[in-house]
């Protein structure tokens, strides 16, 4: 780290590179600004002719093409430019070797461009394009150094700009090669984890919760083996995070206890099976669907189509209702209220009737209908049903069943109450009428 400050050491690196330009470079001459005129020209060329070839795979039906076929010249229908590009170069080098001709600076050329179409096709097998593309730049900076025998030089620079904690020493090209193994450990663990995951979730003889609680610790197993594995690889000692160690479990101490407190509290439910994918809960005013459960937070989706993030902990600290963790069939209760004259007996029996018209309202239990009171303005009625698919909406039932009620009073002149105020006069009062404005008022 002291040489970043050293004006000799950038002397000496200056010194370095100038040599190697001199000993490396092309110069310019009547050869060099030919070859560079070929490489103009083949590009120039291709960009000519690649539309015409884009437009030719287009052409082609869909139907008449194998899969394989088909995936093979979508893969290549980008790179139509590079890859026509090359094969001219090619063609141009091995011209320049036949007749004797000066062909370094066009085999540098063709050289970096191979490398670079060889990683995107291979690159293209990815189907995440950030992984993608970053395997694709990364390595082709590899295989270009590599080409110009820069790589060793780069690496040696990159080793001699370090830092030293303690016994620890960390350079650019530690910090490089660690990022570089823990980008492919943890691309190697998603994938790992994403097969996994599917065996799990094919198990027929686990419950959706512990399908849950085994991904999820698989996915966290595999990323910390990941982390280490990456750290042993570039040669990092893990005893030498034992302070840093401590001061995180500090900071998850004081800092992280809500993040730490959540995640305890969803293995906590994912291991007493309380809440399960499909169970419909209400939490608060939250009622919904659950959709997933994750190790911070549960995803409840409402009949609005609203997907509420609800903190593990909420769960486990306050009263959930779960219509569904025991059985599917729940019980619902629809206030009536009937005038004073009307028939209550009835009122009852079509309260009754009309609940078993609702095709979703169960035949066992059977719906009842009980006087609940008798009110200021009505006798009140309570009418119970049971159904089994509560998380296809609940007021959506309550409304059938109550539109089937009014239409049952209204045919058997079953009045609904109004409200209604009586006026008691304690003393007699003088009531005068004016007949107009010549008039004597009248009592």
């Amino acid at each position: 780290m002291e040489r970043l400050f050293d004006q000799q050491f950038y002397v000496e690196e200056w010194a370095a590179l100038t040599a190697w330009i001199s000993a490396n470079a092309v110069a310019l001459s009547i050869a060099t600004v030919g070859q560079v005129l070929v490489i103009g020209l083949a590009w120039l060329a291709a960009r000519a002719v690649s539309p015409r070839v884009r437009r030719l795979t287009a052409g082609v039906a869909p139907g008449r093409l194998e899969p394989q076929r088909g995936r093979t010249a979508r893969a290549f229908s980008p790179l139509t430019l590079p890859i026509l590009w090359l094969l001219l170069l090619w063609l141009a080098v091995l011209l320049a070797t036949g007749a004797g001709l000066p062909f370094q600076l066009m085999k540098l050329v063709t050289s970096l461009l191979t490398a670079w179409v060889v990683i995107r096709l291979v690159s293209g097998l990815l189907r995440d394009p950030v992984w993608s593309r970053f395997v694709a730049i990364v390595v082709w900076v590899i295989a270009a150094l590599s080409i110009l025998d820069l790589l060793a030089p780069t690496m040696a620079v990159m080793d001699s700009v370090a830092l030293t904690l303690g016994g620890l020493r960390i350079s650019v090209l530690t910090v490089v090669k660690a990022v570089l193994s823990l980008a492919l450990l943890l691309w190697i663990a998603t994938l790992a984890g994403r097969v996994l995951e599917r065996r799990v979730t094919a198990a027929t003889n686990l419950t959706p919760s512990l399908k849950v609680l085994i991904t999820n610790l698989l996915k966290i197993v595999l990323t910390i083996m990941a982390i280490v594995i990456a750290l042993r690889v570039v040669g990092i000692d893990l005893t030498a995070f034992a302070v840093l160690t401590g001061a995180i479990g500090v900071g998850i101490g004081f800092g992280l206890q809500k993040m730490v407190s959540n995640f305890v509290s969803g293995i906590t439910i994912l291991l007493d099976k309380s809440i399960k994918p499909g169970d419909v809960l209400v939490v608060g005013d939250s009622y919904g669907r659950v959709q997933s459960l994750g190790a911070r937070y549960v995803s409840v989706i409402t009949r609005d189509g609203v997907e509420h993030l609800i903190p593990n902990e909420e769960l486990v600290t306050q009263q959930v209702i779960n219509w569904s963790y025991s059985s599917d069939n729940i019980r619902l209760k629809v206030p009536v209220g009937i005038a004073y004259d009307a028939d209550v007996r009835r009122a009852i029996q079509l309260c009754v009737e009309a609940a078993a018209k609702v095709e979703r309202v169960l035949k066992l239990p059977a719906p009842v209908c009980i006087v609940k009171g008798f009110g200021a303005a009505a006798v009140e009625l309570e009418l119970r049903f049971w159904i089994h698919d509560p998380m296809n909406g609940v007021s959506n039932v309550k409304s059938d069943v109550l539109l089937h009620v009014w239409d049952s009073f209204h045919a058997h002149k079953i009045e609904f109450p109004y409200p209604q105020h009586d006026v008691h006069v304690r003393e007699p009062v003088e009531v005068r009428l004016r007949t107009g404005d010549a008039g004597e008022p009248q009592a």
